[in-house]
């Protein structure tokens, strides 16, 4: 790793983290999960290591996810994974202390903010700079956000989804439902428990989203594929066969949430912005935007037109790059801390 990495941006999604430098990209995406000896409460693992623990664990390590529902949960957990982030990205000989730049959920308290920014200078940054979620999604999706007119950006995440209107670089009307990637997994799980009487962990559950999951059924076109969990009546393991149909509708409850959350925010829209929103349409990112036909089924139920960003998981992290290599353009919505 390079010794002179002097601007990095970091994406601390509930899900996974990613770790942007400019000019180089993505340089890190590592699942947002840190494993603790509950003996000495020391940190033993971060990221894709900490992530194979989860469900294996033998009593005396815990698997934390530091992010709850996009919220940090626990500072002193989330201090070590960017302590860690920041470490992998610069490398141990740190000679030049790098500017970070870290993606807040829209809706974060003053005292949040502050502690994010804390915990960044503590992990090892010279200066941090915080910045809301939707308003790097929205940069990271080539949003021109500093314009005049209304841009929309719909971020569905791993553990909020977030919906913001944007102009003048500023958030004008916002909405975060605790809603996204990780309650359609549930859904996924709850679903084949209570039709199937399967329990299955939410890697399965993961795992049949991403393969045949569809927010839309799909005339003539219904995939299936098998299984494997623990029977819920004799204990044993089992082998299923579910089908695409069965998970639209399995998943039919979360999506109509994140649909509230968007009519929310354009009931909330001043006329002329959201005139500009129906002819512009809104932009999807987020890594549940990689969910087939989420764009199709927002569409239809919202009356706007919705398109997903290119590489929707990457955006916020991209829009951090472009932030820090941007400061003065973007300093209206950036919060900084020297």
């Amino acid at each position: 790793m390079s010794l002179f990495i002097k601007k990095l941006g970091i994406d601390l999604g509930t899900t996974n983290s990613l770790v942007f430098v400019p000019g180089k990209g993505i340089i890190l995406n590592e699942p947002t999960v840190v494993a603790i000896s509950t003996i000495d409460n020391k940190v033993l693992a971060v990221g894709a290591e900490a992530k194979e623990m989860i469900g294996r664990t033998p009593e005396t390590i815990v698997a934390h996810r530091p992010m709850k529902d996009g919220v940090i949960s626990d500072y002193r957990i989330t201090e070590a994974m960017l302590r860690y982030f920041i470490g992998r990205a610069v490398g141990s000989f740190m000679i030049l202390k790098p500017d970070v730049m870290v993606s807040v959920p829209a809706g974060i308290t003053s005292t949040e903010r502050r502690a994010v920014t804390e915990a960044t200078v503590r992990s090892g940054a010279k200066a941090a700079y915080v910045v809301k979620e939707p308003i790097l999604a929205a940069i990271g999706a080539g949003l021109p956000i500093n314009s005049a007119y209304g841009n929309m950006i719909v971020n569905i995440g791993g553990g909020t989804s977030e919906v913001a209107v944007i102009a003048l670089g500023g958030i004008v009307s916002w909405a975060s439902v605790r809603v996204a990637g990780n309650k359609i997994d549930q859904a996924i799980a709850d679903y084949i428990k209570k039709k199937h009487n399967l329990a299955i962990g939410e890697r399965t559950a993961e795992y049949i989203k991403v393969n045949i999951g569809s927010a839309v059924a799909e005339k003539g076109k219904d995939e299936s594929m098998e299984i494997r969990g623990r029977d819920l009546l004799n204990g044993l393991p089992r082998t299923i066969v579910v089908k695409s149909s069965e998970i639209t509708e399995a998943i039919y409850d979360p999506l109509r949430e994140i649909i509230l959350a968007i009519k929310t925010v354009l009931r909330e829209t001043p006329p002329e912005l959201a005139a500009d929103i129906i002819e512009h349409g809104m932009v999807l990112s987020g890594g549940t935007a990689l969910l087939r036909n989420i764009d199709q089924f927002i569409s239809t139920s919202c009356g706007v037109n919705a398109s997903v960003a290119d590489e929707p998981l990457l955006c916020v992290a991209k829009g951090t790059g472009v932030a820090l290599e941007n400061l003065d353009a973007y300093k209206k919505s950036i919060i900084t801390r020297r």
